[in-house]
């Protein structure tokens, strides 16, 4: 089967290419002075002063370290970050939050976390505009006063950069049908105008990320393509995976393949070939709970610590922390040994190397 815009042969060959050159591709437009992999490697150390995150949070060095934390548990924002992280024995780098509709983002918990004179952190906000509005009608102008409004609330509360995602994981909602509003070109144009009139109205600082579900499934639909905004309004690409039966390691986790869709590269791989230029984010990701394996989360971390450098295009990782996820639970601390395995990544170097810009 040929997958629409790109074949495992071209993906191939774009993969060998890519893992030389990904580091000076993902910074050399900003500046930046990121190194090769083994320069990066040698000087990810706890406070290495060296490494540094460009206008467009690109770190140098290693990786963000991020979470979305306590997921489903009611639990306010702060009291779920701070457990989070006394549980895991380290600070984030990033807080991946969630909003939808007319709400005004960062709130004031968000924005004391991300300006924490010890701990400064980045904000990952994650925005699904409207569940009452088509994306045809979004890009349209339906919500045009909404984002207007938000552009203002943004310009006057929070000026500091902070990671953007568009309605994430968009493929299990396209319809295809005509005029259904929800095609996968109403997408790509709805991401385009939010950003778009974002600007338009002041917004400067926000780093956008265009966050994929990362499943073979999906990108072998004829449409899959078509969900692209542009790389004009796209800082960042990203990935949701998560360690169902199907996966063993991180390996199979960012780079997930099924026999029925033979010529799929993976995610990874195929983001190397598509986007050789930006950095990858790994949005959420989350180990599920085996209740006839109860050290498969501890073996699973440790497989992260041990494969990471393998992917340097990958420059932020988010765990999904929640003990309700909806197919199961991916609390970190939950199985034999795994709370060590989940610390003892946290405080890996590759994660320690590059600081938060402080406000």
């Amino acid at each position: 089967m040929q997958l629409r815009g790109i074949s495992y042969t071209a993906t191939h060959a774009a993969f060998v290419l890519g893992v030389v050159v990904v580091l000076a591709a993902c910074s050399s437009a900003e500046g930046s002075d990121a190194r090769a992999p083994a320069q990066a490697a040698r000087q990810a150390t706890p406070g290495a002063q060296a490494c540094t995150a460009t206008t467009r949070l690109i770190p140098s060095c290693g990786a963000w370290w991020g979470i979305a934390p306590e997921v489903f548990t009611g639990a306010p924002v702060e009291e779920a970050l701070h457990g989070a992280e006394s549980r895991m024995g380290a600070t984030a780098d990033v807080l991946h939050v969630y909003h939808r509709g007319s709400e005004l983002f960062p709130t004031e918990a968000e924005i004391r976390l991300a300006r924490d004179p010890a701990k400064p952190r980045l904000l990952m906000i994650n925005w699904k505009p409207s569940f009452d509005h088509t994306w045809a009608e979004i890009a349209d102008g339906a919500l045009d006063a909404r984002i207007d409004r938000l552009a203002g609330y943004l310009r006057r509360t929070f000026p500091e950069r902070f990671f953007l995602t568009i309605h994430h994981e968009p493929e299990n909602d396209v319809d295809g049908a005509s005029g259904s509003g929800m095609q996968a070109a109403d997408y790509a144009a709805m991401y385009r105008h939010v950003v778009l009139r974002l600007r338009a109205g002041g917004v400067k600082n926000a780093v956008t990320v265009m966050t994929y579900m990362g499943a073979p499934n999906w990108a072998a639909k004829s449409w899959f393509e078509d969900l692209y905004p542009g790389d004009d309004v796209v800082d960042w690409v990203a990935m949701d995976p998560y360690a169902d039966d199907r996966v063993q390691d991180f390996d199979g986790l960012v780079n997930k393949t099924r026999k029925e869709y033979a010529q799929w590269p993976g995610f990874y791989r195929w983001m190397q070939a598509r986007f050789p230029g930006k950095p990858v984010m790994v949005a959420e990701w989350g180990v599920f709970e085996r209740p006839l394996d109860r050290s498969f989360k501890r073996a699973f971390f440790e497989s992260v610590r041990r494969q990471i450098k393998r992917y340097p295009q990958i420059k932020a990782l988010l765990y999904f922390d929640s003990p309700q996820a909806p197919r199961g639970d991916t609390s970190f601390d939950v199985g034999s040994g795994a709370d060590k395995a989940f610390s003892e990544l946290a405080l890996d170097p590759y994660f320690r190397a590059t600081r938060v810009p402080r406000p």
